[in-house]
């Protein structure tokens, strides 16, 4: 079977050829560039390479380069959408075997694959080649035999792949029983602890004993070599094999003095061919014979095979253990956790959702996605068919129905997956805190009812005080005329304050449907609100009011009563905020971009507001005035939001009057 490499950035493309091609003759490996190919080419593991690139500019020419150098005798066929002349004839001279153009033709490629790759003739057609002797053809049989046997003992190292020490172990003693090596030690570097980005511990600078033939393992146990000195920091700097007879190891004492500790003459890197991973070192043959060269560098290969094994074996180590401890952490959660996989499979559930879910089951030691209540199932279902995460809400199970869990369910998606791989589902006991929610909903309005009913008996008596004197002197001097003028003024503004206050109370208790109301015309609204302000205000100046009543025929809907008293309220704090001038001006005009509202500015003379009561005007009971509740702007407020409009109050500039906004929406 031959291994065609298609390099393309387009799946379609990998898909016909692999349409047209017969399975049992070829295989195909699909890579996007020909960096990620790097390897499988440098190899020798492709046997003919599909680039799919425009022979339009010079970057076709240069992957072109780039692949015939990882491999230059491997053929190169070229498919491609547009091409020009001098750039074909530039990749024929770079060493494309064809170019072809798109669409994939199933006859011709197969045609010139065939070509490239002619089947072996059947032995009766085989031509007839020198004869050779008997024994040379026994010599050679035995040989291969030899060789296929040493690849198979090889290979039995592999049954070890996950433990690095059993791993090393075997193939020393395989490499015992082929070129009898007498003692042999192998030095490794620490592994990386859990959540490392690296399998190597980096803050370690020593090659400590991990496997040893011919001499007590207990013996080098207190022996380490430094990477910074002697063999280790030769080879670690080098990467080459190091003899014990060699002009360096002689000329470095540190290096001579090593291998004679140890009792060897060879040491070997031991490479994963990205980093230094460890170091074997070797005595002498059994029979006293030095290693040929051929056979140290066989060995070096064959130790960077068993590198790249312990490399794996310890990613597989870190891997279990930061598993193990993430299971761990989980499983410690008083929250459930379930991990569900793309196929439904429950992939993790920690004991407490296991208590949650399956704790009426027979055997409740596993969770099964069929445990799960039909609508955190079907959500769950959703999320994963979606990718997209549903808000958190809260739930009741059956069994629990004085209960309250918080739900939360995450889509997980790799990088490289079309679709989510699993959902995380999370399931929180907040019986307490919603318990202490409400507790402090409940206490809160408490506090806002002892707070109004001391505010409410304070402006109520102060309202009561002018009528309790007048009272008391009613029956001395009820014949006096200024007594009767003064007792009607008292009683007068008495009964305006008491009957603000009550309307307030009930414009405040009272909730509105935006949808209700009449059509009104919002100039003659603001002229009966500021009437309303005049009569409740007890300034002794004539108020004025000024504002452009030229303006488009625009209406709002909405209950009439509740927004005279809303626009009532701001107009009286503009006219109590300069007494010896009250002048209101209210300012109408369409919202600008584009929105369908209006814009009432009303801008009193006084001093304009601070910053810290510009903030805090609308909150309840806030006043800058020693009379007053000083819930007027927050009854204002609620009426105007309850007819889905707003009202702002920027800070004023130093010496600035007084501004509040308020919007509306225009009726449709």
């Amino acid at each position: 079977m031959r291994t065609l490499l298609v390099l393309t950035k387009q799946p379609s493309l990998a898909t016909a050829i692999e349409s047209v091609l017969d399975p049992g003759k070829f295989q195909l490996i699909t890579k996007s560039d020909v960096c990620d190919a790097e390897f499988l080419l440098a190899r020798g593991a492709i046997d003919a390479t599909v680039l799919d690139t425009e022979l339009t500019d010079t970057r076709s020419i240069r992957a072109i380069t780039e692949l015939k150098g990882y491999a230059p005798n491997c053929p190169v066929i070229v498919y491609t959408g547009e091409k020009q002349w001098e750039w074909e004839e530039d990749a024929y001279l770079q060493g494309v075997t064809n170019v072809l153009s798109k669409p994939v033709r199933g006859r011709l490629l197969n045609t010139l694959l065939a070509r490239l790759f002619p089947e072996q003739l059947p032995p009766a057609a085989r031509p007839a080649y020198a004869p050779i002797s008997q024994n040379g053809r026994e010599r050679n049989s035995h040989d291969q035999v030899r060789a296929l046997e040493a690849m198979r003992r090889f290979s039995g190292i592999l049954t070890h792949s996950l433990d690095s020490a059993a791993l090393l172990k075997q193939f020393l003693l395989l490499l015992r029983e082929i070129i009898g090596v007498n003692r042999a030690i192998i030095f490794l570097r620490k592994p990386a602890g859990i959540l490392s980005e690296s399998p190597l511990s980096q803050d370690d600078r020593w090659l400590r004993s991990a496997c040893a033939i011919g001499l007590d393992q207990s013996v080098l146990q207190h022996f380490a070599l430094s990477l910074g000195a002697g063999i280790g920091g030769a080879l670690h700097r080098q990467g080459r094999i190091l003899r014990a007879d060699g002009a360096e190891a002689l000329a470095n004492r540190d290096i001579a003095k090593e291998f004679q500790l140890l009792g060897a003459q060879v040491a070997i890197p031991i490479l994963d061919r990205e980093s230094l991973l460890g170091v074997a070192v070797f005595d002498e043959r059994l029979t006293g014979e030095p290693y040929a060269n051929e056979e140290l560098s066989l060995i070096f290969h064959m130790l960077e095979e068993v590198g790249l094994a312990v490399r794996n074996s310890w990613l597989h180590d870190q891997l279990h253990a930061n598993h193990a401890m993430i299971a761990d952490i989980l499983g410690h959660l008083g929250s459930g956790c379930v991990v569900i996989g793309s196929n439904l499979a429950t992939l993790h559930a920690n004991k407490a959702a296991i208590r949650l879910f399956a704790s009426g089951r027979s055997n409740p030691s596993g969770m099964e996605f069929t445990d799960l209540p039909q609508h955190l199932g079907s959500t769950v279902f959703t999320v994963i068919k979606t990718g997209i995460a549903v808000p958190s809400f809260n739930y009741q199970f059956p069994h629990s129905e004085d209960l309250t869990f918080r739900i939360t369910i995450v889509p997980f998606r790799m990088e490289s997956a079309a679709s989510t791989n699993a959902a995380l589902l999370l399931i929180e006991d907040v019986t307490e805190h919603e318990r202490a929610i409400a507790l402090e909903s409940e206490a809160s309005t408490l506090r806002l009812i002892k707070s109004m009913a001391e505010h409410l008996a304070h402006e109520i008596g102060n309202a009561l005080v002018p009528l309790s004197t007048h009272q008391q002197l009613l029956k001395e001097s009820i014949l006096d005329p200024e007594f009767q003028e003064s007792l009607g003024i008292a009683m007068a503004n008495g009964v305006k304050r008491i009957s603000r206050l009550a309307s307030q109370m009930v414009f405040l208790a009272r909730d509105w449907t935006a949808d209700v109301g009449e059509s009104l015309q919002l100039p003659e609204l603001i002229v009966e609100a500021f009437h309303e302000a005049h009569t409740n205000h007890p300034g002794k100046k004539l108020a004025q009011l000024t504002f452009n009543k030229n303006i488009g025929p625009w209406k709002i809907s909405g209950d009439a009563k509740a927004l005279r008293h809303a626009f009532s309220e701001i107009m009286l704090n503009a006219l109590q905020a300069n007494p010896d001038d009250p002048n209101v001006s209210v300012n109408i005009h369409e919202g600008k971009g584009g929105a369908a509202e209006l814009r009432v500015e009303v801008r009193d003379s006084g001093k304009g507001f601070s910053a810290e009561a510009a903030e805090r005007a609308q909150e309840p009971f806030f006043s800058t005035r020693n009379v007053g509740l000083g819930i007027g702007l927050t009854v204002s407020r609620k009426i105007i939001e309850s007819h889905n409009g707003r009202i702002e109050i920027p800070k004023a500039s130093a010496g600035g009057a007084g501004i509040v906004l308020v919007s509306l929406p225009l009726e449709s």
